[in-house]
C-alpha cells in the first residue's frame, strides 16, 4: 500500500509550483498587504530584494494580487448580487463572455443546480436588471438565471491562509 503524504498539494499542471518562502510571503500580506518588504523579509528570512523578487514573480504568475478590498455598497454600488446560471452547452464561451463584463466580479463553474455563478455589483436596480436581462441572459447557451440581491454585506475576507 502507497503512504499518503501529508504535506500540502501544491502546484498542478495548470498552476506554477510555490515553495514554502513564498507560501510565507502571501501568509505575510494576507494579514497586511501593505506591509513593507524589509518586514516581511524579517519574517521569512530573506532580504528586502529577495522578497521583492519573490512577490514580482507571484503577481506575474497570477498567484496573487495585491487589492485594496471594499464593500461595494459604500462605494457608491448600491446594488450587488449572486446570479445563478444554468448553461445549454459548452460552459466555456458563456463563462468567457461573463468574464469580460465589468459589472461580474466573481465567475466560477460550478456542479449542482447551477452551472455557472457569478457575482455582479452595479450601481442600482436598473443598471442591475440592465445586465441580467439585456446582457446576460441574451448571452447564447444561457437557459436561465436566478438571482439572489444583496441586502447587507455582513462579512468578506480573504485570509483562509495558504494551507
Amino acid at each position: 500500500m502507497a503512504s499518503r503524504s501529508t504535506e500540502p498539494r501544491i502546484g498542478n499542471a495548470q498552476s506554477p509550483s510555490i515553495d514554502a518562502v513564498s507560501l510565507a510571503i502571501i501568509e505575510q500580506l494576507q494579514e497586511d498587504g501593505r506591509r513593507p518588504y524589509a518586514a516581511i523579509g524579517k519574517a521569512v528570512g530573506l532580504s528586502e530584494a529577495a522578497v521583492r523578487q519573490r512577490v514580482q514573480k507571484l503577481l506575474d504568475q497570477g498567484v496573487m494580487q495585491i487589492v485594496a478590498v471594499t464593500d461595494p455598497l459604500t462605494v457608491g454600488f448600491r446594488r450587488q448580487a449572486m446570479v445563478g446560471i444554468r448553461v445549454e452547452g459548452d460552459l466555456d464561451p458563456v463563462a468567457e463572455a461573463l468574464t469580460a463584463m465589468a459589472e461580474c466580479e466573481y465567475v466560477v463553474m460550478t456542479a449542482g443546480s447551477f452551472d455557472l455563478m457569478v457575482e455582479v455589483v452595479c450601481e442600482d436596480d436598473d443598471h442591475l436588471l440592465e445586465v441580467i436581462n439585456k446582457r446576460i441572459r441574451a448571452l447564447p447557451g444561457v437557459r436561465s438565471t436566478e438571482s439572489f440581491v444583496y441586502l447587507k454585506l455582513k462579512k468578506q475576507t480573504y485570509m483562509w491562509g495558504t494551507r
